[in-house]
């Protein structure tokens, strides 16, 4: 009888602790969907658009900025870029803007920006051609990067802001 006691508990503790022991975080389907998507970023996102893309990169918004930094606990823009590429698109970029568009990519300009292109800019003092900030175009001139005051964002290429430190856009070879 004693046994059986035991069992029972012993079962119980088990079934208790395999049902209620989650490593993983459940993101609903519909967080996926063009509908929510285009919620998240205050853009139209439809099924023609690259929804890794956007998947992956809804992921990042609102994450802190942290010079050096390339994780959810904290990241700056070249971190951010290098991240969401290896993801969607499995190729490694080089670390830094500056090298990101010396070594990965050719210049293109604004008016030819496709989804996924980089989006480079020289938001303080040094060289005027060599950039210092990156984001990646989304569509309709917008981009998405990490800012140093809100983290990762969603931006207007068509703020005076951006404007006025724009360097280049780059296709990634």
């Amino acid at each position: 009888m004693r046994n059986r006691q035991v069992l029972v508990i012993l079962s119980f503790i088990v079934t208790l602790l395999a049902t209620s022991c989650k490593t993983a975080k459940h993101v609903p389907a519909e967080a996926n969907t063009p509908r929510e998507l285009s919620r998240r970023f205050g853009l139209p996102v439809t099924n023609r658009d690259n929804l890794h893309l956007y998947t992956e990169a809804s992921k990042w918004l609102g994450v802190r900025y942290r010079y050096g930094g390339n994780t959810r606990r904290g990241v700056d823009c070249s971190g951010l870029t290098v991240q969401i590429y290896k993801e969607v698109y499995r190729k490694k970029l080089k670390r830094s803007s500056a090298d990101m568009l010396k070594y990965n990519c050719r210049k293109i300009s604004r008016r030819k920006l496709q989804e996924g292109d980089l989006v480079f800019f020289r938001t303080g003092g040094g060289k005027k051609n060599i950039p210092n900030h990156v984001g990646i175009y989304l569509k309709n001139q917008h981009f998405v990067h990490a800012s140093t005051s809100r983290g990762v964002i969603v931006s207007d290429l068509n703020d005076p802001y951006y404007l006025r430190n724009w360097i280049t856009g780059g296709r990634v070879k």
